[in-house]
Protein backbone atom coordinates (compact mmCIF):
# COMPACT_ATOMS: atom_id res chain seq x y z
CA UNK A 1 0.00 0.00 0.00
CA UNK A 2 1.67 3.41 -0.53
CA UNK A 3 0.74 6.55 1.92
CA UNK A 4 0.36 9.83 1.76
CA UNK A 5 2.94 11.84 1.75
CA UNK A 6 1.54 13.83 4.82
CA UNK A 7 1.66 11.31 6.90
CA UNK A 8 5.72 10.99 7.08
CA UNK A 9 6.81 14.33 6.15
CA UNK A 10 8.45 15.46 9.16
CA UNK A 11 8.96 19.13 10.99
CA UNK A 12 11.67 21.63 10.45
CA UNK A 13 10.47 22.17 6.84
CA UNK A 14 12.75 25.12 5.81
CA UNK A 15 11.43 26.19 2.40
CA UNK A 16 9.48 29.37 2.35
CA UNK A 17 6.69 27.92 -0.27
CA UNK A 18 3.49 26.14 1.64
CA UNK A 19 4.28 22.52 1.98
CA UNK A 20 0.32 21.82 0.59
CA UNK A 21 2.20 22.41 -3.27
CA UNK A 22 4.61 19.14 -2.30
CA UNK A 23 2.33 16.41 -1.95
CA UNK A 24 1.36 14.26 -5.08
CA UNK A 25 -1.98 12.31 -5.56
CA UNK A 26 1.08 9.02 -4.37
CA UNK A 27 4.07 10.66 -2.16
CA UNK A 28 5.68 14.09 -1.98
CA UNK A 29 7.97 16.22 -3.75
CA UNK A 30 11.52 16.93 -2.31
CA UNK A 31 13.20 19.91 -3.40
CA UNK A 32 17.00 20.95 -4.06
CA UNK A 33 18.32 23.15 -0.48
CA UNK A 34 22.28 22.90 -2.01
CA UNK A 35 24.61 20.88 -4.29
CA UNK A 36 27.52 19.78 -4.05
CA UNK A 37 30.61 18.65 -6.39
CA UNK A 38 33.04 15.59 -5.86
CA UNK A 39 36.40 16.47 -5.31
CA UNK A 40 38.00 12.57 -4.84
CA UNK A 41 37.28 9.12 -5.02
CA UNK A 42 35.41 7.61 -2.04
CA UNK A 43 35.94 3.89 -1.00
CA UNK A 44 33.24 0.97 0.00
CA UNK A 45 33.89 -2.04 1.15
CA UNK A 46 31.69 -5.15 2.82
CA UNK A 47 31.72 -4.38 6.53
CA UNK A 48 32.19 -0.26 6.04
CA UNK A 49 35.39 -0.29 7.68
CA UNK A 50 37.16 0.91 5.02
CA UNK A 51 33.92 3.21 3.85
CA UNK A 52 35.35 6.95 3.01
CA UNK A 53 33.18 9.64 1.54
CA UNK A 54 34.45 11.77 -0.73
CA UNK A 55 35.39 15.41 -0.06
CA UNK A 56 32.95 17.92 -1.64
CA UNK A 57 32.40 21.22 -2.29
CA UNK A 58 29.23 23.21 -2.16
CA UNK A 59 28.60 24.78 -5.07
CA UNK A 60 26.54 28.65 -4.65
CA UNK A 61 23.51 29.40 -6.74
CA UNK A 62 24.10 32.62 -7.95
CA UNK A 63 22.27 36.07 -6.88
CA UNK A 64 18.92 35.16 -9.13
CA UNK A 65 18.62 31.50 -7.12
CA UNK A 66 19.92 29.41 -10.09
CA UNK A 67 23.21 27.37 -10.67
CA UNK A 68 24.27 25.73 -14.14
CA UNK A 69 25.74 22.26 -14.04
CA UNK A 70 27.64 20.84 -16.70
CA UNK A 71 27.06 17.12 -17.64
CA UNK A 72 28.35 15.29 -14.51
CA UNK A 73 27.53 13.61 -11.12
CA UNK A 74 26.55 15.90 -8.02
CA UNK A 75 25.35 15.57 -4.01
CA UNK A 76 22.08 17.61 -3.51
CA UNK A 77 20.88 17.79 -0.08
CA UNK A 78 16.85 18.23 0.05
CA UNK A 79 15.62 20.79 2.12
CA UNK A 80 12.61 18.49 3.66
CA UNK A 81 13.17 16.37 6.79
CA UNK A 82 11.57 12.99 6.25
CA UNK A 83 10.40 10.61 9.50
CA UNK A 84 10.01 7.66 7.86
CA UNK A 85 7.50 5.40 10.27
CA UNK A 86 8.66 1.42 11.67
CA UNK A 87 6.04 0.25 9.74
CA UNK A 88 7.20 1.61 6.44
CA UNK A 89 10.15 2.77 4.00
CA UNK A 90 10.09 4.94 0.89
CA UNK A 91 11.56 4.74 -2.43
CA UNK A 92 12.35 8.00 -4.78
CA UNK A 93 11.64 8.59 -8.47
CA UNK A 94 12.88 11.35 -10.58
CA UNK A 95 10.04 13.87 -11.34
CA UNK A 96 9.18 13.45 -14.80
CA UNK A 97 10.27 16.83 -15.80
CA UNK A 98 14.13 16.52 -14.70
CA UNK A 99 14.14 13.69 -16.82
CA UNK A 100 12.78 15.48 -19.83
CA UNK A 101 15.79 17.66 -19.88
CA UNK A 102 18.57 15.00 -19.47
CA UNK A 103 19.02 14.35 -15.97
CA UNK A 104 17.98 12.75 -13.14
CA UNK A 105 18.09 12.14 -8.87
CA UNK A 106 19.57 8.23 -7.82
CA UNK A 107 18.78 8.02 -4.40
CA UNK A 108 18.75 4.65 -1.73
CA UNK A 109 15.94 3.11 0.15
CA UNK A 110 14.64 4.90 3.02
CA UNK A 111 14.34 2.63 5.80
CA UNK A 112 12.09 2.23 8.57
CA UNK A 113 12.60 4.33 11.24
CA UNK A 114 15.05 6.61 9.45
CA UNK A 115 14.71 10.72 10.03
CA UNK A 116 16.25 13.27 8.08
CA UNK A 117 17.03 15.46 5.28
CA UNK A 118 18.40 13.36 3.00
CA UNK A 119 21.12 13.47 0.74
CA UNK A 120 20.51 12.01 -3.18
CA UNK A 121 22.24 11.93 -6.42
CA UNK A 122 22.00 14.39 -9.16
CA UNK A 123 22.96 12.68 -12.74
CA UNK A 124 23.22 15.50 -15.21
CA UNK A 125 23.35 13.42 -18.83
CA UNK A 126 22.40 16.14 -21.26
CA UNK A 127 25.54 17.14 -23.09
CA UNK A 128 24.55 20.66 -22.78
CA UNK A 129 24.12 20.54 -19.42
CA UNK A 130 21.13 22.46 -17.06
CA UNK A 131 19.92 25.19 -15.11
CA UNK A 132 18.70 24.06 -11.81
CA UNK A 133 16.54 26.62 -9.54
CA UNK A 134 16.95 26.80 -5.57
CA UNK A 135 14.46 24.86 -4.07
CA UNK A 136 13.95 23.16 -7.55
CA UNK A 137 11.41 19.76 -7.15
CA UNK A 138 13.74 17.16 -8.28
CA UNK A 139 12.12 13.44 -6.67
CA UNK A 140 9.00 12.46 -5.67
CA UNK A 141 9.26 9.90 -2.28
CA UNK A 142 6.92 7.56 -2.58
CA UNK A 143 6.24 5.78 1.13
CA UNK A 144 5.17 1.91 0.65
CA UNK A 145 3.91 -0.29 4.00
CA UNK A 146 5.00 -2.98 5.55
CA UNK A 147 3.04 -6.16 6.19
CA UNK A 148 3.88 -4.86 9.55
CA UNK A 149 6.34 -2.92 11.72
CA UNK A 150 9.73 -3.27 11.30
CA UNK A 151 11.21 -5.52 14.56
CA UNK A 152 14.30 -2.93 13.68
CA UNK A 153 14.51 0.70 12.85
CA UNK A 154 17.28 2.45 10.98
CA UNK A 155 20.24 3.48 13.09
CA UNK A 156 22.86 3.86 10.90
CA UNK A 157 25.73 6.19 10.75
CA UNK A 158 23.25 8.07 8.26
CA UNK A 159 20.49 8.62 11.09
CA UNK A 160 19.58 12.82 11.67
CA UNK A 161 21.89 13.52 9.14
CA UNK A 162 21.86 17.00 8.06
CA UNK A 163 20.42 18.06 11.16
CA UNK A 164 22.60 19.65 13.08
CA UNK A 165 24.42 18.09 16.17
CA UNK A 166 23.58 14.94 16.75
Amino acid sequence: MILSGKAVLGGGHVREHKLEEQFQPAGVDLSVASVWGFEEAGAVDLDNKKRRLPRTRELPFGPDGMLHLAPGAYKIIFNEIVSIPSDAAALARSRSSLLRMGASVQTALWDPGYTGRSEALLLVSNPHGMDLHRDARVAQLVFVRLEKPSGEVYAGQYQRENLGPK
